[in-house]
């Protein structure tokens, strides 16, 4: 083991060496030239004093401390390392590749000088040796005479694998549990710094496997999270880092989920809920209704859940509960079965946890039948019961609508001779319509067997069963009525037409002896008219005609004739108003006649002077009987 710091004077160096080899462990020679074996790097260690070359240069190894003094112009940090196929060299200062520039020079031997070397110097100078093999890396201490320097990190170390992770103080850590966690405080500072630590600002005591620098947490837990804090103090100052310590567990799933509950309260008893698990659950569920779907993990951090249908990110219409533990499928129609899981991921890991989604189907059902036509014989049958079923649950039978219905076969049933009964033939007319009658009907005693045929037995195999029934009996016993009416009353209406007057009579069922009954009685009898129309002498009038005179020419289109047309009484003849006798139609009281080709002009003047006359004539009669004039 070699010495993490070795404090040496700003005014002494270590010795110049020319080439590696007075460095290199005796076990290691060069002997072998190209045939060496294969080797990760190892950077030297300088173990010897060290020697005073010059008050103005220091030269000196990893492992050592390099105080600067105000004489001081140039540094030199000598980085040297064996390995097979050979390591590559860079450099880091306080965890950050160093910028090289006219005052930080990379020589060719892979040394780093610093000309000129000033306060923003100081700090820690790390080599990094590598190759296909590995790594090594050892740090320089460049400081100033003063209070202490602690080689500090700012990067975030994350373990989720490892059962030991070690950091520089200045880092975030986040490791799983039961791993042993190691703190790095590298001090540098003249005079010596002391070290102390704390745990959230309380000191750690001293046997908190504390040494060199290093603090050690085995087995951590989540009460080991904290911030841990390293503080190097001497005569001339103190200066503290810290490291914020998180202990991460990867999700665990959890056999319950009360926020599922609460959701399950508001979302209805008709709602289905299950919970995902690491092998899988199953939840079936009926067409058209939701679903609830819980994730039950725990982790810290807190997981980010992720749900997934199929593999594939959620397509269907949903709602996310209690920070995405909870799914509410609004409809699972639009999911047609699957596999939905939740993935839970946060530093420490992942995990998925998944159920199997069905979705019920209604079928229709005949395994039931309904009750047997018949008790015995040859005609019992059962007809299968259609019903539609979900999941073994009648609902109604509108669901199942859009499937085929099964055939539907009946089932023989029953058929077994039938015990001895009486047979009975409908009864016979009545022998009399009112006032009393008598019916019969034929009663015989038979057997039914389970061919269908019917065969008589003796009356006393009956009589065993059940009491004869009756072969006669009364009927129409009610007293025998009829129709009555009263004479026809006074003819009465206006004497426009023959069907607007009436007249009325009173008609009443009655019986044989004159005493009226309920007109139920006479209800099989054809019920005589109560109104009538009639007709009266005032109304009984017509037109009357005389004869056609002779026609006014004897040829051509203007010959016409006329005759009188009066209303009269019927029986007296006697002229009457004519709207009395408007209900009739009226005949007509002129024609046009002897419509002919006349011959030559003279007819033709003997025709105009006819029709001269005629038109004369005709004014005449049109005043006489009221005619259209020509």
């Amino acid at each position: 083991e070699y010495p993490l710091h070795r404090h040496v004077s700003g005014f002494t160096s270590s010795l110049r060496m020319s080439s590696a080899e007075a460095f290199l462990p005796t076990s290691v020679g060069l002997a072998n030239g190209l045939h060496r074996p294969r080797q990760k790097p190892a950077i030297l260690r300088k173990i010897s004093a060290a020697q005073q070359l010059s008050a103005s240069e220091v030269v000196t190894h990893l492992g050592q401390t390099v105080v600067l003094a105000s004489g001081t112009l140039s540094v030199l940090l000598h980085c040297e390392a064996v390995g097979n196929p050979k390591p590559t060299i860079s450099w880091a200062k306080n965890g950050e590749e160093v910028k090289y520039n006219d005052r930080m020079l990379l020589q060719p031997d892979d040394s780093l000088q610093i000309l000129s070397p000033i306060e923003a110097d100081v700090g820690f100078y790390a080599c990094n040796a590598s190759n296909a093999l590995g790594s090594d890396s050892v740090s320089i201490a460049v400081t100033l005479a003063g209070k202490p320097l602690i080689k500090a990190s700012r990067a975030t170390v994350i373990n989720t694998e490892s059962p030991a992770v070690t950091a520089d103080i200045g880092s975030t850590v986040k490791t799983i549990q039961r791993a042993n966690v190691t703190i790095s405080c590298q001090v540098a500072g003249v005079p010596e710094a002391e070290v102390t630590w704390f745990k959230n600002k309380v000191k750690l005591p001293s046997g908190h496997h504390i040494r060199d620098g290093l603090l050690l947490i085995a087995n951590v837990s989540r009460s080991d999270q904290g911030l841990y804090s390293c503080k190097a103090a001497n005569l001339r100052g103190e200066v503290t880092e810290s490291s914020q310590l998180l202990v991460l567990e990867p999700p665990q799933p959890l056999p319950y989920l009360e926020d599922l509950t609460a959701v399950l309260s508001s979302a209805g008893t008709s709602t289905h809920s299950v919970l995902t698990s690491p092998s899988g659950t199953k939840m079936t569920v009926s067409p058209g209704s939701s679903a609830v779907i819980g994730c039950a993990v725990d982790g810290h951090p807190i997981p980010n859940i992720t749900w997934l249908y199929s593999g594939e990110p959620l397509s269907v219409q949903h709602h996310l509960l209690a920070a995405g533990r909870i799914l509410q499928i609004l409809n699972v129609s639009d999911a047609p079965g699957g596999e939905i899981s939740c993935l839970a991921q946060n530093e420490a890991g992942s995990l998925t946890q998944k159920t199997s989604l069905a979705i019920q189907e209604y079928q229709w059902s005949v395994d039931k039948l309904m009750a047997c036509s018949a008790s015995c014989g040859r005609r019992g049958v059962q007809l299968p019961q259609l019903r539609c079923l979900l999941d073994g649950t009648e609902v109604n039978i509108s669901h199942c609508k859009e499937k085929p219905k099964p055939a539907l076969r009946p089932v023989a049933c029953n058929r077994r001779d039938c015990p001895s009964r009486w047979m009975v033939t409908s009864w016979s007319p009545c022998t009399q319509s009112c006032g009393g009658g008598i019916q019969m009907r034929r009663v015989t005693c038979q057997r039914l067997t389970a061919k269908g045929s019917s065969v008589p037995v003796s009356n006393e195999a009956c009589a065993q069963v059940s009491k004869r029934p009756m072969d006669t009996q009364k009927c129409n016993r009610q007293p025998c009525a009829e129709w009555v009416a009263s004479s026809w009353g006074q003819c009465n209406g206006p004497c426009i037409g023959p069907r607007l007057a009436v007249q009325h009579r009173q008609v009443f069922c009655q019986t044989k002896d004159g005493t009226s009954v309920s007109s139920d009685q006479c209800s099989v009898l054809p019920r005589p008219l109560s109104t009538q129309n009639c007709w009266t002498d005032v109304c009984g009038v017509h037109w009357r005609v005389s004869l056609w005179t002779v026609c006014t020419a004897t040829c051509g289109n203007y010959g016409f004739q006329s005759r009188r047309v009066d209303c009269v009484h019927v029986r007296t003849n006697k002229p009457m108003l004519e709207h009395h006798c408007s209900w009739r139609p009226r005949p007509v009281n002129w024609q046009r006649c002897n419509i002919t080709p006349c011959e030559n002009g003279t007819l033709l003047r003997g025709g105009e002077a006819v029709w001269h006359r005629g038109r004369k004539e005709g004014r005449v009669i049109s005043q006489k009987y009221r005619t259209e004039p020509w």
